[in-house]
């Protein structure tokens, strides 16, 4: 299988969410990835786009997201690229779950999603711009 690449530029608004699901499903399915792996790729990136467009835009509408689709033989490639805040990976904790249930807290779940959701997430910083990468192997095992 060749490499291939497709790409979609979007708005920092969480309206353009349904075309990114949309996108992501059209092309992790035409990878031949199993249905079940196209629907956490789908919400792995619905995952990290909405976690740029809050925590990395402020939710102003008006910035660039690029999603691009790398397929590879062995795997599949979600890279999220934009210019806001970096994620500061440092100060990152895993989300204590039973103190979120017993706090009825809702939300701030996204990385610790992705990364179960995916075989490996990886960030990136360079020369001001911020590189997610949500990667899908064919045979996780």
């Amino acid at each position: 299988m060749s490499i291939t690449e497709h790409s979609l530029l979007i708005r920092s608004t969480t309206k353009n969410l349904d075309r990114v699901r949309c996108f992501v499903g059209k092309h992790a399915a035409a990878a031949s990835l199993p249905a079940t792996a196209v629907e956490s790729v789908k919400m792995a990136v619905d995952e990290a786009c909405a976690n740029v467009i809050e925590h990395a835009y402020g939710n102003e509408g008006g910035h660039l997201i690029e999603i691009t689709i790398l397929t590879f033989e062995d795997r599949l490639v979600v890279r999220i690229r934009d210019q806001g805040k970096k994620f500061d990976q440092d100060s990152y904790r895993e989300p204590d779950l039973a103190t979120f249930v017993r706090q009825k807290k809702s939300g701030g779940f996204g990385v610790h999603l992705m990364r179960k959701l995916m075989d490996k997430v990886e960030y990136r910083h360079l020369d001001g711009q911020n590189e997610t990468l949500l990667i899908k192997y064919r045979d996780a095992s």
